[in-house]
């Protein structure tokens, strides 16, 4: 009987041996490959300047840059992966890297862009990819003057903005701004309606 109960003992011995070499050899195999993947980098694609909502992704406006991501690379584009006809979904600034997700083909797109003379000018934090209020006052009457101001577009986003050199706030500026496809019948109505326009910061007063 005693010798049965040792030989027990010793079989459970030699397993839970065994199954401590298990779990050591597991943790050095994840230190290993954690060690080893943090060494390693992919090529992904670096915006080289700010594109706004709906612009074309085209090779020229990013440069390859080599990234560690780690498990997370399936989640940005490498070079070869940027196809003809893609706009961008969302706002990438310059330096951001291009996320699977902020690319879409052109036919999904529901942004147009319109471009709008600020009749109050352009203020100076307004750039490409800025978030702005459009705001209009249609005519009031056969005098010339204008009912109070009103949002027309409560989230436009800024393509580009043209102004005289040297005069960022100068009146007659232009933004190039990108608008929700279903927004446009309005806009395009106030503007060969006589309506004043302001391009406004969001967060700023009208």
């Amino acid at each position: 009987m005693s010798k049965f109960v040792r030989s027990r003992r010793a079989v459970w011995g030699d397993a839970r041996f065994l199954i401590g070499i298990a779990v050591v050899a597991l943790s050095i195999g994840g230190v290993w490959a954690v060690v080893s993947s943090s060494g390693t980098t992919t090529p992904v694609l670096q915006a080289t300047r700010t594109i706004a909502l709906g612009e074309p992704l085209v090779s020229a406006d990013f440069q390859v840059v080599e990234v560690g991501l780690g498990t997370v690379t399936d989640r940005y584009l490498a070079p070869q992966e940027l196809r003809p006809g893609q706009v961008a979904s969302r706002t990438l600034f310059e330096g951001e890297l291009l996320a699977t997700s902020a690319a879409e083909d052109a036919g999904s797109d529901r942004t147009t862009t319109i471009v709008v003379e600020s009749s109050t000018g352009i203020p100076a934090e307004v750039a490409p990819g800025s978030i702005i209020e459009l705001w209009h006052s249609p005519p009031a009457g056969d005098d010339g003057s204008q009912s109070p101001p009103r949002i027309l577009v409560a989230d436009a986003i800024v393509a580009s903005v043209t102004t005289t050199e040297g005069m960022l706030a100068a009146e007659g500026a232009t933004a190039e701004v990108v608008i929700d496809r279903a927004d446009v019948a309005e806009v395009l109505a106030a503007i060969t309606g006589g309506s004043v326009l302001s391009v406004v910061p969001i967060g700023s007063t009208s």
